[in-house]
C-alpha cells in the first residue's frame, strides 16, 4: 500500500482544520515547526499511535519527508489513515510560510 503525499502548498491550505503530527526530534521541533503541529518524535511513534488514529486522515511531517513517510507506514499498520507532507518542514520554511519557534511540544 502506497502512502499518499501532499505538498506544503496543499498543507498550508488545509490548516488549521487538520491533525498534523511532526515526527522530528524535540530539539528540531522547538527550533521551528508548522503552527499547530503536534510533536511525536519518530522514536516514540510505536508507543504513541493514538494521535494518528484521532482523525482520518492524519497529516505527518518531518524535515524532508523520509521520517514522516516511515511514521505513516507504521501508523497505517495500526489502522490510521496518514498523508505524508512531501518536502517536510524544510520545504515549508523555504516556501516562506509561518513557523513557530521555541514552543514546547504539544504532546
Amino acid at each position: 500500500m502506497a502512502i499518499q503525499e501532499i505538498s506544503v502548498d496543499e498543507l498550508q491550505g488545509l490548516l488549521p482544520n487538520i491533525v498534523l503530527i511532526d515526527v522530528r526530534e524535540t530539539d528540531e521541533y522547538i527550533s521551528g515547526h508548522v503552527p499547530g503541529a503536534i510533536s511525536i518524535p519518530l522514536s516514540t511513534v510505536q508507543n504513541n499511535v493514538e494521535p494518528f488514529l484521532a482523525q482520518k486522515p492524519t497529516y505527518v511531517i518531518c524535515l524532508g519527508g523520509g521520517r514522516s513517510y516511515r511514521a505513516c507506514e507504521f501508523a497505517e499498520q495500526s489502522g490510521a489513515e496518514c498523508i505524508n507532507v512531501a518536502g517536510g518542514t524544510g520545504a515549508w520554511i523555504q516556501s516562506g510560510f509561518d513557523v513557530v519557534l521555541g514552543e514546547l511540544p504539544n504532546t
